[in-house]
């Protein structure tokens, strides 16, 4: 099956977002023009009024380079902010919710694990995008002993469904080629661009996903 569509990057936030962080993400931005069209602020433990100081500089960051702004798990705090959306988990709350809060034009995202089930029900209450993983070993989103997705998930749900779906967990550019041939229309990606250079790493998924 070949892919019809460019896969674009997601990238995901490490937990400290303070510092140069802000300087970082400009220069994974720059380097990942036309390549990355969204970033998720996920941070754990913080105050709703630290978490959108933290925040506020890096949206403005997405703004200026016109890549979407997703806030991790929090409703109130992409309310707050006016993000462009929110990424639910299973137990973050349900996306027709969010919704209503959030209006018309949030992306809403819902992680799907390895589930067509989940997938379907997210699509069914109105989600804009589903996420699939993780697919390989991940210190951002693995949750040990839970079922991986092979990239044959990614290929059923392309071939039916309109709603984009997002490859998750442990992606490197060295593992994402069968994703990207699956269908994935975004790989989200955190540790492989934040753990070493970020401008590199963007670079070497370009090489895979603009060939």
């Amino acid at each position: 099956m070949t892919q019809e569509h460019a896969t674009d990057l997601y990238l995901i936030s490490p937990l400290e977002v303070g510092g140069d962080f802000p300087q970082r993400l400009e220069r994974a931005l720059v380097a990942g023009k036309g390549l990355v069209t969204a970033f998720q602020f996920r941070v754990k433990g913080l105050e709703s009024h630290e978490a959108a100081t933290l925040a506020e500089p890096l949206q403005a960051i997405c703004a200026e380079h016109d890549v979407a702004f997703i806030i991790n798990d929090s409703v109130s705090l992409a309310k707050r902010l006016k993000a462009d959306g929110v990424h639910l988990g299973q137990g973050d709350g349900d996306p027709k919710e969010a919704r209503e809060v959030l209006g018309r034009e949030a992306q809403i995202g819902v992680t799907c694990h390895a589930s067509r089930h989940l997938a379907m029900e997210a699509g069914e209450a109105g989600a804009d995008y589903v996420a699939f993983g993780a697919f390989f070993p991940s210190t951002t989103k693995d949750k040990g002993d839970a079922e991986r997705p092979e990239p044959e998930l990614i290929e059923f749900w392309a071939g039916l469904f309109e709603i984009p779906c997002v490859a998750i967990g442990g992606i490197t550019p060295d593992n994402c080629a069968p994703l990207v041939e699956a269908g994935a229309d975004f790989l989200a990606v955190s540790g492989a661009i934040w753990n070493g250079d970020e401008v590199a790493a963007i670079e070497a998924f370009a090489k895979v996903l603009r060939a």
